[in-house]
């Protein structure tokens, strides 16, 4: 059973809404619904692209980064987020610690609310 804090694996789309490749994804929250969709946003290895304040670096320092199952330090890129159906999620490999999650999902919430 999928949870909140998984990361998946997904052919996560490029912007354009082409097929993208192959990418670990947080999952941040299953939709409401009767469908079986998530909400979910991409890790990238460009963590020169992370957004300072934003976006989460996880390094392989980091309490969480062994029980993550990626193989290299990670972005995770809030602002790169999608609704995944369940049935596209290819596997899990990990997770993060419940900290960072709610980190996460605080600030995708400031960003919304603030945008206005």
């Amino acid at each position: 059973m999928r949870r909140a804090g998984q990361i998946g694996l997904v052919d996560f789309p490029q912007t354009d809404l082409a097929r993208g490749k192959r990418r670990p994804v947080l999952l941040l929250a299953r939709v409401p619904g009767p469908h079986r969709d998530w909400w979910v946003c991409m890790f990238s290895t460009q963590i020169a692209q992370a957004i300072p304040g934003f976006d989460e670096v996880i390094r392989s320092g980091d309490s969480d980064f062994a029980a993550s199952g990626l193989r290299i330090e990670s972005v995770i890129r809030i602002a790169r987020v999608a609704v995944v159906e369940e049935l596209r999620l290819i596997g899990t490999i990990g997770n993060v610690a419940a900290d960072r999650l709610a980190r996460i999902r605080r600030r995708l919430v400031d960003w919304l609310s603030a945008a206005g």
